[in-house]
Parts: structure tokens; C-alpha cells; sequence
């Protein structure tokens, strides 16, 4: 069954590329799919989602799969900012490990020590300390 992938705005997807161009050929009710997008990507208002569509060429009948969004993403909703610091030099905000930890468990299901370890990497290329650190340095720190 042919599926298709795209990043959309939680709640606030349209028919407007890149899903209507992709879904168009395949038949179904456009609309309908914006729908179910939007009310199962609701939660996510904010930051940008991966989403899946498939589509049954048969019936026309289709699913849509929300994956979990991008870590840089998390980040910035925990922030309240819109976007990271043009480069590692600008800071753009600080997390504590209490909501580093939180973001690993939103995103990987866990807050075991390497899920942290990638969400503080990520926080390095988006300009965001760490308890007031640079992030490679505070994780010398942890080790």
C-alpha cells in the first residue's frame, strides 16, 4: 500500500503541498485526511510533526501514524521560543537536567543516561545550556 510521509504543524495541516500534490493521485478524500492529520496531531500545536499516511488503493480507506516529534522541537516548546540560536555561539535559553530528562523521556520513552546524553548533544547545535553550562561541558561533567 502506498504511504506517504510528510512534517507537518501539529492541529494545522492543509491540502496545500506537500499533502494534497502527494495524496491527490492516490484517490482519496483529501479533506478527510487533513482532518484526521489535524485532531490526532493536536497535541503537538506548536512544532512540527512526522506524519504517515497510507492509503489502500482499493477502498480508498487510509491511516494516518503520528510519530514522536523531532528532539530540537521538544526542546523549543520547553523553551516557549520559536527557533534555536543562528549558532552554537548564540544562546538561546537554558534547560535544567530535570526538564532534559523529561524531553529524552517524551521522546525515547525513558530518561536512561544516553537518551539524555543525545537530547543535551542536540541542545549543543541549537545554542541551549545546560544548568547554566555549555552543553559539551556539562557532559564531561556527567561522566
Amino acid at each position: 500500500m502506498p504511504s506517504i510521509k510528510v512534517m507537518v504543524e501539529g492541529g494545522k495541516a492543509t491540502p496545500a503541498p506537500p499533502l494534497g500534490p502527494a495524496l491527490g493521485p492516490l484517490g482519496v478524500n483529501i479533506g478527510q485526511v487533513v482532518a484526521a492529520i489535524n485532531e490526532k496531531t493536536k497535541e503537538f500545536e506548536g512544532m512540527t510533526v512526522p506524519v504517515t499516511v497510507t492509503v489502500d488503493p482499493k477502498t480508498k480507506e487510509f491511516t494516518v501514524e503520528v510519530g514522536k516529534p523531532p528532539t530540537s522541537q521538544l526542546i523549543l516548546k520547553e523553551l516557549g521560543i520559536q527557533k534555536g540560536g543562528q549558532d552554537q555561539k548564540e544562546k538561546v535559553g537554558n534547560l535544567t537536567l530535570e526538564q532534559v530528562k523529561k524531553i529524552a523521556k517524551a521522546k525515547f520513552g525513558s530518561d536512561e543516561e544516553r537518551f539524555v546524553r543525545q537530547v543535551i548533544g542536540t541542545c549543543q547545535s541549537m545554542g541551549v545550556t545546560v544548568e547554566g553550562k555549555e552543553p559539551k561541558e556539562f557532559l564531561k561533567e556527567m561522566k
